[in-house]
């Protein structure tokens, strides 16, 4: 029996880190009952399904799994212990309870290349896919109970601190939830550690206020918040690599708040590099990120010129020619301009 798991909420800027880890029955059994495990065949990631079809599936999966849990880590916690031990501590908590149903597998499969479980008694169980999501059941069934139940988290705290519109981003890094940070602070579910928030927490030096009968009764910033001054290092000291790097992760999480799969960063030809490669349905985006403090020296359509815009169309079908499974796929040329507050001002496409 195989125990798949997929993460949610790695990137956003607020909100918790959730894994989910599930047990199937066999795709014997769901082929000798056709029609009773209909939605068995139905599962893909989750990011290729609709909300509905999600709800709809998650009802399904938890009535016809053999077992299956999800494992919560609060953004408080990821500021204390970092991303990586976040999604080791989150995969835990979820086979706990996967264990304490006292279902038996004898494999677990990861989605992606990391092993959260490394350094505990299952890791020699485990092995990691990429792309398991869409390559096994249990993983995509995984994915599918890790984003509604942390979809409807995000929707009830829209309800909490209203005006951030977690409802629409789900607390990822998008325009309007960085707008909104600017303009209302932030609350006890940003993660500070994450360097955009940390720069709007230096800058604004204070969280929401949030409902009046919080959990310990008080208002505004924790006792236990750290100096912003402490955590952020000054994007002056940033090296261009840095900045660079930075830049890309903030288009990035845009792209997969948007719905796209990212397949490649900085994938590189004899003459050019591509910063971003992006599928989202049967369509494949070649993303160019610029990064400008400022409007001086012109808008990002500016800086591609004829030339770089053939550089950008040579290392695309370079990018097509090696990749098979992508060939197919309708390809698009982007342009992605972040500020120097590192955020998304416009992401665009070049050719249509």
């Amino acid at each position: 029996m195989i125990l798949g798991i997929d993460e949610v909420g790695r990137g956003p800027y607020a909100g918790p880190l959730v894994i989910g880890a599930c047990i199937l029955p066999s795709a014997e059994i769901a082929e000798r009952e056709p029609e009773k495990y209909a939605w068995f065949f139905q599962l893909t990631d989750s990011k290729k399904l609709t909300a509905a079809k999600r709800e709809s599936l998650y009802d399904k999966i938890k009535q016809g799994a053999l077992a299956s849990a999800t494992g919560w880590v609060t953004s408080t916690e990821i500021d204390e212990i970092g991303i990586s031990e976040s999604l080791r501590l989150a995969c835990r908590r979820a086979v706990k309870q996967i264990q304490e149903a006292k279902v038996p597998f004898s494999e677990i499969i990861i989605d992606g290349t990391m092993n959260f479980l490394v350094g505990t008694p299952l890791e020699k169980y485990v092995s990691t896919l990429k792309k398991g999501d869409l390559l096994v059941k249990e993983i995509s069934a995984a994915s599918i109970i890790a984003k509604v139940e942390r979809d409807r988290y995000m929707i009830e705290l829209s309800k909490k601190y209203p005006g951030y519109g977690f409802e629409k981003h789900m607390g990822y890094g998008t325009g309007l939830h960085q707008k909104m940070m600017e303009e209302l602070g932030l609350t006890p579910e940003h993660r500070k550690s994450f360097r955009p928030v940390q720069e709007i927490w230096l800058r604004t030096g204070t969280r929401a206020e949030g409902p009046k009968n919080t959990e310990d009764g008080k208002n505004g910033q924790s006792d236990s918040d750290p100096d912003p001054d402490s955590v952020l290092k000054s994007r002056d000291n940033m090296t261009t690599s840095e900045i660079g790097s930075h830049g890309e992760e903030v288009v990035a999480k845009y792209l997969e708040a948007e719905g796209h799969e990212i397949l490649f960063r900085n994938f590189k030809t004899k003459q050019y590099e591509i910063d971003i490669v992006s599928r989202k349905a049967d369509e494949i985006y070649f993303t160019e990120v610029k990064y400008r403090k400022n409007n001086q020296y012109g808008e990002p359509l500016e800086f591609v010129d004829q030339k770089k815009h053939k550089q950008m169309e040579f290392a695309a079908k370079a990018f097509l020619h090696t990749h098979a499974e992508s060939s197919k796929l309708i390809p698009h040329l982007a342009v992605a301009s972040v500020n120097g507050d590192f955020v998304l001002d416009e992401w665009f496409l070049l050719t249509e």
